[in-house]
């Protein structure tokens, strides 16, 4: 019964975590999307309420968001979003491109079985350009990275990497920095025959790619 009792518990908070992840997702998309500006509180009940959650999982999301420095706990004023600062900007790009250097490199003998779908993501990337959809153009762009980082096979970089905040800090870097993302539809077309050759420079390729989108 004892042990029963203890599955139970660990299965309940596994759910609660998996939770916690999608609301995390949720609030990330929110500050992307603008919805919550630098500065402004993010109220855990209203979030709750609006989901139809306990305030368990939600404050559970708010702490992984404030161990990757995308909001910050204050004294009396609860959570609220960071000011974004430049410094930000400029220290989580190298880590990025870091990490995906070493995807390619634990991925090139694997990515030429996924050409298919770096291409499709490609091609969409293109489409959005040319209607101007910055915020397809933005999805599509961390889909073909992602792609890219799940080919390595490796959990634990997939773990880190996502934990960066990417879309956030693409966001960040394109209104700060009016980075032309539609451009980026050529460098994946020279990044996807790269890695079509197997070519051992692919992985500074694609680190070089990442640094274009840092101040």
């Amino acid at each position: 019964m004892a042990l029963r009792s203890s599955f139970v518990k660990t299965s309940d908070h596994l759910l609660r975590t998996g939770l916690a992840d999608q609301i995390r997702e949720f609030i990330v998309e929110g500050i992307s999307s603008g919805r919550w500006e630098p500065g402004e509180r993010i109220v855990e009940r209203r979030i709750a309420a609006e989901l139809g959650v306990s305030q368990g999982p939600v404050r559970e999301a708010l702490r992984q968001l404030e161990a990757q420095r995308l909001i910050e706990t204050l004294p009396n004023r609860g959570a609220r979003v960071r000011d974004f600062t430049e410094q930000d900007l400029a220290e989580i790009f190298p880590v990025r491109a870091g990490l995906e250097r070493t995807a390619v490199e634990l991925a090139l003998p694997r990515l030429a079985g996924c050409l298919d779908a770096l291409e499709a993501h490609n091609r969409r990337l293109g489409e959005a350009a040319r209607e101007g959809d910055l915020h397809e153009q933005m999805r599509l762009s961390i889909a073909f990275h992602r792609e890219i980082v799940e080919t390595a096979g490796n959990r634990l970089l997939v773990s880190v990497w996502e934990g960066l905040g990417i879309e956030l800090w693409t966001t960040l870097s394109l209104r700060l920095h009016h980075t032309e993302i539609y451009s980026k539809s050529a460098e994946h077309a020279e990044l996807i025959e790269a890695f079509r050759r197997a070519d051992p420079a692919a992985p500074r390729l694609l680190h070089d790619h990442v640094m274009n989108y840092a101040p």
